[in-house]
């Protein structure tokens, strides 16, 4: 056996020896307001309020105290079908002014559909100015594989974008798809990769289908989960120009069986640092930085749709690596879609499901 092989063995022997069981007495959950349709994204906007987007083509302005909810106009149409639709939110704010921004599945001319980012400023329940920042070069088809998670800082903005079913597109670098872009929201507009042969916005290629991606609050570093196929989902540590191998390297198996290029680690590419097998269909996460949770200071949250769940990861200190993995509040709420910490350090989830909606975990 080859050392690489026998490094990726050993990697994925220790991730399954910690696994832990179920941990989720002491919490108090409540459902916030009534039913939501299949929720996908959520972003809070202050101390009381969160955004939230429903899959069909909505955003919703939800009182994290009363469960009120009030639509917000106008935002994009949406091409609605299978996994595409409204996807998610972020939010931006500067003093009292608030920039939205939402990643979306958009029609194009073509009859097909692509991705796409819209910005605008909440002022009351409407978006002034809203405009597309950007609008993927690929359109397709196919209604699987969006990605399109969102994730903040000052000066960027980071998106994951999927491989929209073609997995060769994951490492094709002049098409936005199966990669993760930066974009420039400063004046200077700069590329988000060094490389002459990318398109300016690919920070990171390489991707299946990437719903989770998150700034690492102590280090300001990127992280991103995906979802590999039968088998094989990756928690990853995102760095520029860098390759995530699929399709060429993959964790998990074909859905009729069989492997997926190789199964071990290769030069030029780079691993990821915790997998999953089975799959756990992750969507959504963070980083926990709230004083009700003390015990979770530091951890990485991540929802999962499959096995419907909230799997909590630590990480080494030294190595600011996982090392280990707990999974809470198994069936509670049904799919997983995405979870967000609100200002008083509570969590906020969402149930992917016609009767879903928005939960809140507290002390």
């Amino acid at each position: 056996m080859c050392m690489a092989k026998l490094k990726m063995g050993l990697l994925v022997a220790v991730i399954l020896m910690v696994r832990v069981a179920q941990a989720d007495s002491g919490f108090v959950t409540q459902k916030l307001g009534a039913d939501m349709a299949h929720p996908w994204g959520i972003a809070v906007l202050n101390q009381t309020e969160a955004l939230v987007t429903l899959r069909a083509g909505a955003l919703l302005r939800l009182n994290l105290e009363t469960g009120e909810q009030q639509p917000i106009r106008p935002i994009p149409r949406v091409a609605g079908f299978r996994q595409g639709g409204m996807l998610d939110v972020a939010v931006l704010n500067e003093g009292s002014k608030a920039q939205v921004f939402l990643c979306y599945s958009k029609a194009l001319e073509d009859g097909q559909a692509g991705l796409a980012i819209a910005s605008g400023q909440l002022e009351g329940n409407r978006l002034k100015g809203l405009t597309d920042i950007f609008v993927s070069n690929h359109s397709s088809g196919s209604g699987i594989h969006f990605g399109c998670r969102l994730a903040l800082n000052d000066r960027f903005l980071f998106a994951s974008l999927g491989d929209r079913g073609d997995r060769d597109n994951s490492q094709n670098v002049k098409n936005h798809a199966g990669a993760i872009l930066r974009i420039d929201l400063s004046a200077s507009n700069s590329r988000a990769n060094t490389r002459d042969d990318w398109l300016a916005e690919l920070y990171s290629i390489g991707h299946r289908n990437p719903q989770g991606l998150a700034i690492q609050p102590e280090t300001g570093a990127l992280w991103a989960h995906e979802h590999g196929p039968r088998g094989g989902d990756e928690i990853n540590l995102i760095e520029q120009n860098a390759n995530y191998g699929w399709p060429l390297v993959s964790y998990g198996k074909e859905y009729i069986g069989g492997d997926i290029g190789l199964g071990y680690s290769v030069q030029g590419l780079t691993d990821p640092v915790w997998i999953w097998d089975p799959s756990i269909a992750p969507s959504g996460m963070l980083f926990y930085t709230g004083d009700m949770f003390a015990q979770w200071q530091s951890s990485l949250l991540i929802g999962a749709l499959r096995f419907t769940s909230i799997y909590r990861l630590e990480f080494d200190a030294i190595t600011n690596k996982p090392i280990k993995e707990e999974r809470l509040f198994d069936g509670t709420f049904g799919r997983v879609r995405d979870i967000e910490q609100a200002q008083d350090g509570s969590l906020l989830v969402l149930s992917d499901a016609p009767d879903g909606g928005v939960y809140r975990i507290s002390r």
